[in-house]
């Protein structure tokens, strides 16, 4: 029997590819083999209310209010800390909730946009958003406002920003400040200058 050369290399790479291929194993098998998530048990105190969840420990804390609670209001944008359509309050301060996982908040409180205020009891801030048209598609209003809530309660106790005049000394409930500390939370459409008159008009501060 002669063999060409070319039929000679065809036949060492068909053989070669045979005893590299994994043996074969039903789909159901390999499932079976994958390795199990870590879940973790955590109850986080959401808007007034324990909820207790049983998350994969990789959860954020952004999917663990949009999927597990379905408190869709916060949204995912940049999911990578840099839009701001996810803050929501923990503790009292604002901060992205898809840079933090949600077994790392055992026992915090967590305001989102459900809990800040309803259609028929709109928090002072959600109705000056309403009132000085703080908004156009919408997407980012959820993370804007928690953000603005907590911006007034920041300054007020005293907690300085890059512009702010002295780190001893109070910072003011000024515009400039407004907009330093708004800087994270991204508005495609542009109503910058209508979320700062919100935000004066709840900080009560003249424009």
């Amino acid at each position: 029997m002669t063999i060409s050369r070319r039929g000679f290399l065809i036949l060492g790479a068909v053989t070669a590819t045979a005893f590299a291929m994994p043996p074969f194993i039903s789909l159901k098998a390999y499932a079976a083999n994958l390795e199990q998530p870590a879940m973790s048990k955590v109850t986080i105190n959401v808007n007034g209310k324990p909820r207790a969840l049983d998350v994969d420990t990789r959860t954020t804390l952004l999917d663990a209010l949009r999927e597990h609670l379905h408190l869709t209001g916060s949204k995912k944008g940049c999911d990578h800390g840099q839009c701001g359509a996810c803050t929501v309050i923990a503790d009292g301060r604002r901060i992205n909730a898809c840079l933090t996982l949600a077994v790392m908040h055992e026992g915090s409180e967590i305001t989102t946009i459900e809990g800040l205020g309803m259609p028929d009891n709109l928090h002072p801030m959600q109705a000056a958003f309403i009132k000085h048209d703080g908004y156009q598609c919408g997407y980012c209003t959820p993370g804007q406002i928690c953000s603005a809530v907590a911006v007034i309660k920041e300054i007020r106790d005293g907690i300085p920003s890059h512009v702010s005049e002295s780190l001893t000394e109070a910072p003011q409930l000024i515009a400039r400040e407004f907009q330093e500390r708004m800087s994270g939370n991204i508005c495609r459409c542009g109503a910058y200058s209508n979320i700062i008159e919100a935000i004066t008009e709840v900080a009560e501060v003249p424009t």
